[in-house]
């Protein structure tokens, strides 16, 4: 729009006028989103990562704790998310030289594991998952043992609860930088926790009576959580952005439930003389607002003369089922899961729309897994172990070279998809170890099962017989897909 100072300009000079107007157009913003005349102010524009969980985090962990203890599909989401993320364990195998000694350690180990003496290995993997998905961030104490423990392999683990981390600690401490309780050196790394000596939230006891915190080596503890921006050094909780939306449903939930609670009562609000009510005792009742008896069933009542009844009956209100189906839609999405796992309703999908957001899901499954899970959770555990079997002179040499096997995905359509595989192995588009470890299967362990199997079939004189039913039995399907 021109102001007086452009009309003075166009009327002595048009063509200057006209520079003045397309410059003023380059100023206008070419994102309708960036448009500040709408009144939105988003919260703390600029902060760090840091400075938004110092803020807010507390809180967000207390509310998402409420909801996953308060609300079942929340309860159920956070639970299913972590049994396709971890199912009964994500599995390392060894490709060194002593990978048979590593691997035999770690069986015996695994029941051994946890410090708290109540999971084994993957017990521990699933509680560290399903805490650091609920509260943001989990802790992990890597606790040495000595030979006389009597542990396989001279290590343990505790998994502690982020409210142990000391976050009030802040500033120039011990010659390190610290922000949030973890201290960082010059260049940026982490150098060590300051943790209390139990949680917060107990009961405190004589011997952490005064309920201060300690520093403790980065070497000791393992902090697990999603790193979503850079220079992030906590966690947010998984259910952050729908906290108030789930809310909101819950307390929507509840005032239907009060309502329908009162459409199913039949009510009468009486007026005139109703001096004369009393319930069967004989107890006087006044006026006020107040009750005056309840209505039996089934019966004929006489009620004083002059007195005035008004029956209340509300009316239904439609919609609910509707309005709920699409708020939990909303909150699977936030939350990163389905809507069917979250909430266990396939009423509304078909085969095809479940298969493909199952697809979905698995890709980004897959994301976390390989480059959350694995590299931050899993790997550092068993980084822990190889050097505790080292230190404890159990092998020769520590050996990182390790592979992990993830829980294997059930097939939406197990026949279709088996076949579709088997023809890419037949067009060359893939291979046999690829498909395998697909399914979660190590290819060396199922190639040498084979061959053990068939070995035992060859000794025992039935793998010819077997042979021959298979392929009977290949003919007859045959034979049937064709007459169909």
């Amino acid at each position: 729009m021109a102001n007086i100072i452009d009309k003075i300009v166009g009327y002595i000079s048009p063509s200057s006028g006209l520079r003045r107007h397309s410059a003023r157009q380059l100023l206008q913003r070419a994102y309708e989103g960036a448009n500040q005349s709408d009144g939105w102010r988003p919260r703390r524009s600029g902060a760090s990562a840091n400075a938004d969980h110092a803020a807010d985090a507390r809180t967000l962990r207390t509310r998402s704790r409420a909801l996953a203890q308060n609300v079942p599909y929340i309860a159920r989401g956070l639970s299913s998310h972590t049994a396709n993320i971890i199912g009964t364990g994500i599995i390392p195998k060894w490709l060194g030289s002593e990978a048979k000694a590593f691997a035999k350690l770690w069986m015996e180990w695994g029941t051994q594991a946890d410090a708290d003496g109540q999971l084994d290995i993957y017990g521990l993997q699933d509680l560290a998952h399903l805490t650091a998905a609920r509260d943001g961030e989990v802790l992990i104490r890597i606790r040495p043992r000595r030979k006389e423990d009597g542990i396989a392999v001279p290590v343990q683990f505790q998994v502690l609860e982020i409210d142990w981390l000391d976050d009030s600690r802040n500033g120039r401490i011990d010659g390190y930088d610290v922000v949030q309780g973890k201290a960082y050196d010059p260049l940026g790394r982490v150098m060590g926790y300051y943790l209390f000596e139990q949680h917060p939230g107990d009961m405190v006891l004589p011997r952490t009576r005064n309920g201060g915190s300690r520093f403790v080596p980065a070497t000791t503890v393992i902090h697990y959580f999603t790193k979503e921006r850079p220079g992030q050094g906590r966690g947010f909780p998984r259910i952050a952005p729908v906290i108030s939306r789930v809310r909101d449903l819950s307390l929507y939930e509840d005032a239907e439930i009060n309502r329908k609670n009162q459409e199913s009562r039949l009510s009468v609000l009486a007026s005139g003389d109703v001096n004369a009510l009393a319930d069967g005792q004989g107890t006087k009742v006044t006026e006020g607002g107040r009750m005056l008896g309840d209505l039996p069933s089934g019966a004929m009542m006489e009620v004083p003369t002059g007195t005035t009844l008004t029956v209340v009956e509300p009316k239904a209100v439609p919609g609910y089922v509707e309005y709920v189906r699409q708020a939990l839609h909303l909150i699977a999405a936030g939350a990163g899961w389905t809507y069917e796992m979250m909430t266990g309703d396939v009423s509304q999908v078909n085969f095809s729309s479940a298969r493909i957001r199952r697809l979905d899901y698995k890709r980004e499954a897959e994301r976390e897994q390989w480059l959350h899970v694995i590299p931050c959770l899993i790997a550092p555990i068993v980084r822990a172990f190889v050097d505790a079997a080292e230190l404890g002179g159990l092998v020769k040499k520590a050996d990182y070279n390790v592979r992990y096997a993830t829980p294997k995905w059930e097939y939406t359509n197990p026949r279709d998809d088996v076949e579709s595989d088997l023809k890419e192995i037949a067009g060359g588009l893939s291979t046999f170890s690829e498909k395998l470890r697909q399914r979660g299967y190590d290819p060396e362990e199922v190639a040498q099962e084979m061959k053990e199997d068939i070995d035992r079939l060859k000794k025992a004189g039935v793998l010819d017989i077997l042979l021959m039913m298979m392929k009977v039995k290949g003919a007859s399907d045959a034979a049937d897909t064709k007459a169909t």
